[in-house]
């Protein structure tokens, strides 16, 4: 890959990561399929770990696929992950996963929850016994 399409791939990546709301997490390979740049969930690492310190970017949302943070060479970034994404509400299970299913970023869905449906038709469609 040439250099030009690395900065590129990296932009768009970075792109992606900034708006991420806090208190969300996604996965590598979301980041990579939001990029545009399916099947390149490694790259995404990769360009979060050559981040430029100037860049305001909350690379602590994005974690692996598992809900897991994912372990690096210094174990201490890892502790720095967990408590950043903990100090914004995200709740590690005793495993040390995140619940997907509650914090997991889902761009143009709403943040409200869904409200339930009722199950009783509506009095103008109920039948007369």
């Amino acid at each position: 890959m040439s250099q030009s399409a690395r900065h590129e791939n990296y932009r768009r990546i970075y792109a992606v990561v900034k708006k991420i709301p806090r208190g969300k997490v996604v996965t590598y390979g979301q980041v990579a399929d939001l990029a545009g740049l399916e099947g390149h969930a490694r790259q995404v690492g990769y360009a979060l770990h050559a981040t430029p310190d100037e860049l305001d970017i909350p690379w602590q949302r994005v974690i692996n696929a598992k809900g897991e943070v994912s372990p690096r060479a210094e174990p201490m970034v890892e502790d720095l992950q967990r408590s950043l994404l903990e100090a914004e509400g995200v709740v590690f299970d005793l495993h040390g996963r995140v619940d997907l299913d509650r914090f997991r970023w889902r761009p143009g869905l709403s943040s409200k929850p869904a409200r339930k449906k009722s199950k009783r038709k509506p009095a103008a469609r109920r039948r007369k016994p």
